[in-house]
């Protein structure tokens, strides 16, 4: 099925969810053979409940006036726990009739925590977005949450967010659509009374609308219903004040007020709300695009300029040769574009742009198999992406290579600059010190930029095409220059659904173990844990390290595939043709949770393989909630998840720990080789689980 847009498949999404007795029991299968229309809520008709004016109390006067002296300035007073709680939220915004949503981020100075060596995180780039993340987790604190009594709805039953009675909603009040999500404690905190409760929605939040969070029924350990916060309860009960930052925000409240009672919330009821406007696709793209549009402007319909440094037969096993070399990049940050290094602009305006610096050398590596060299036809030519802090040389790897010789592959890769192996000590300098972090999101970008060149030097005209060092003895290409796909794996997934999203040059592309949004990544990582020993001293609190995160993700989205999801298989980029994509997913996996592969798969509209796990193995009350059954075969985007009978993830939002990682799996069997073979170099997706659930030999 081909989805046209988040709307549409959050419509979907909620006829799929909702029963009579408002729970989420009818099946996905049923849902795909029901067309249902349904009337948006008028979110922005005044609330039918709004109690009588009454002025606020003198004891509710001082409760809200303390709550805006504390901390620093121009914290939110509704939630008293942190400043920027809760998050995202418009309370940090101030209008601007110069962005695409009119308005512009404003965290104010020192609200998030300083390091021990009181270095305060600049915020200055945060404040360039004209809203929040689409990817966000939405925040708040309530000490001692007890979440079974709450029924906060969990990952594995996500339908159960969208009943009439969910304690949790999360309204977009610009189409009037229920948010399918679900709920945590975040037990990263090892203390209860800093355990942030994290709201994560369940698709891509739509670009550039506004949202309306509400809370319900949230009761603690004893069974004790959570107060509101008098700031909270002067809105809600409509008490009037003479308090400027309150009454400035009342219009605002209302509106947010009136969009949830729309969608079934009695005002009443709540004990929170609140609401926040995600950016605009231009402010969360517009400097990629900026730098690729610029950068083959000048390039033209050629290769870039390259050297070939390096020639080597019989490198490895089912590899006769491999040819290494550099190629040319226009340079857009600043310096010799290194690591460290932030954007090259040539003004303090806050909408400028980035501005060319010269060149960089990137590098790259092509493999050419045995039986490519050995046969008639040219091979196949595929851009590999390699993983987390690694190394072009990922090629090398037994699998890539089984691949190359299995199907006629010639794998050429160059380093994902911003995370490659060169990048380990910003990483490293990062974690202790956030205000580096734009130098990362910055260089991220220049990497997915040296990734289309290399697309470039595979296929254009005076690129490795016409190198001789590419050709047979008897002058026969080696290689088919006339069509590029793309693989990655891991970190590879990630920064690949990035490359796709933006990439002009190929259309179909293998995502395996993939995922997006590193703010939900990060916690359920063991990859974390080396990164975790340089952050957790330099920010010891628990709640701050996660308050950090998830503001971080805001500049994430400009250097990683969440970013960009919105754009890959529907509503392209100008100049960019849409994508076919496959996401292989590792059932247990350590280190990239599949729980982001189905956000993603549910953003992009992808079809999944079902039976989507061995019987009794998958976590979900419905098995893949939310996404249409793959019929083989399929020209379309689909997920496909490998169990190699490896342990299930955990329940809680923690890295999986008990018995051995899956990650490698899917990559390494023979079965899954054959399918990426088929969907790239065919068009086709094939099943090659003949209908049952897939399974992958587990590599030991």
């Amino acid at each position: 099925m081909k989805r046209t847009g988040i709307a549409i498949l959050s419509a979907a999404l909620l006829v799929a969810a909702c029963s009579d007795d408002g729970s989420s029991t009818a099946t996905t299968e049923a849902a795909a053979e029901t067309t249902v229309t349904t009337a948006a809520p008028d979110t922005t008709a005044a609330p039918t409940t709004v109690p009588p004016a009454e002025e606020a109390d003198s004891a509710t006067l001082a409760e809200v006036q303390a709550a805006l002296d504390a901390g620093p300035a121009g914290c939110d007073p509704l939630d008293t726990g942190r400043c920027l709680l809760p998050y995202p939220s418009n309370a940090y915004t101030v209008a601007d009739d110069s962005t695409d949503t009119g308005l512009r981020v404003a965290l104010p100075a020192d609200s998030l925590p300083a390091n021990e060596s009181g270095v305060s995180i600049d915020l200055t780039e945060w404040n360039r977005n004209d809203g929040f993340s689409p990817n966000t987790p939405i925040m708040a604190l309530l000490p001692g949450l007890d979440a079974e009594a709450s029924a906060l709805p969990t990952w594995t039953d996500i339908g159960s967010s969208l009943a009439d009675d969910a304690t949790v909603v999360l309204i977009d009040t610009t189409s009037g659509e229920r948010i399918p999500l679900w709920a945590e404690i975040d037990m990263k905190s090892a203390d209860p009374a800093e355990r942030a409760l994290t709201i994560r929605p369940a698709i891509s939040l739509p670009e550039g609308h506004t949202f309306a969070v509400g809370l319900r029924g949230m009761v603690d350990g004893t069974g004790a219903a959570f107060e509101p916060t008098a700031a909270f309860r002067v809105y809600r009960d409509n008490l009037t004040t003479s308090l400027e930052p309150i009454e400035a925000r009342r219009a605002d409240m209302e509106t947010t007020l009136a969009a949830l009672e729309g969608a079934g919330v009695a005002r009443g009821d709540l004990q929170l709300a609140w609401s926040f406007t995600v950016a605009s696709t231009r402010s969360i793209s517009e400097r990629m695009l900026h730098i690729r549009d610029d950068a083959l402007a000048t390039l033209g319909e050629v290769a870039p300029a390259h050297t070939v440094t390096t020639v080597t037969p019989n490198s490895h096993d089912n590899i006769a040769l491999q040819i290494e070399g550099t190629f040319t990049v226009p340079n857009y940050l600043t310096g010799d574009g290194g690591p460290g290094n932030a954007f090259n602009y040539s003004s303090d305006a806050i909408d400028s742009l980035p501005e060319q610096n010269g060149t960089v050398e990137a590098p790259f590596v092509c493999n050419i198999s045995v039986a490519t060299m050995e046969g008639t036809e040219p091979a196949h030519l595929v851009q590999y992406g390699h993983g987390l802090l690694g190394a072009h040389t990922e090629i090398n790897a037994g699998n890539v290579r089984a691949m190359s010789n299995e199907h006629n592959v010639v794998h050429c890769a160059t380093k994902w600059a911003g995370m490659s192996e060169d990048d380990i000590g910003n990483a490293a300098g990062t974690l202790g010190e956030f205000s580096n972090f734009p130098t990362m999101a910055d260089r991220l970008q220049q990497g997915v930029l040296n990734q289309i060149f290399l697309g470039r030097l595979m296929t254009r005209e005076g690129g490795l095409g016409d190198d001789p060092n590419f050709h047979r003895a008897d002058g026969s290409p080696l290689i088919d220059t006339s069509e590029l796909d793309y693989d990655g794996n891991s970190q590879g997934g990630i920064m690949g659904l990035m490359l796709a999203a933006v990439s002009p040059d190929f259309e179909r592309a293998v995502l395996g173990v993939p995922g997006m949004n590193y703010s939900l990544l990060l916690p359920r990582s063991v990859d974390f844990d080396t990164y975790e020993a340089i952050f957790i001293p330099a920010y010891p609190n628990d709640l701050d390290r996660t308050m950090i995160l998830a503001v971080t993700q805001m500049l994430w989205d400009r250097g990683e595939g969440a970013g960009y999801v919105q754009h890959l298989t529907s509503d392209p980029y100008p100049n960019t043709p849409a994508k076919t994509v496959l996401l292989h997913v590792a059932f247990g996996d350590h280190q990239v949770t599949e729980l982001s592969a189905l956000i993603e798969a549910r953003t992009i509209g992808a079809t999944i393989h079902r039976p989507v796990a061995i019987d009794g193995r998958w976590q979900e009350k419905e098995p893949g909630w939310g996404l249409e059954s793959t019929e083989y075969p399929s020209s379309g985007s689909g997920i496909v998840i490998w169990d190699s009978g490896m342990e299930p993830i955990p329940f809680d939002n923690i890295a999986p720990r008990v018995g051995d990682d899956s990650h490698e799996d899917p990559r390494a069997d023979p079965d899954v080789r054959a399918q990426k073979a088929s969907f790239l170099f065919d068009d086709t997706l094939v099943d090659v689980c003949d209908g049952a659930a897939c399974t992958a030999d587990h590599r030991d």
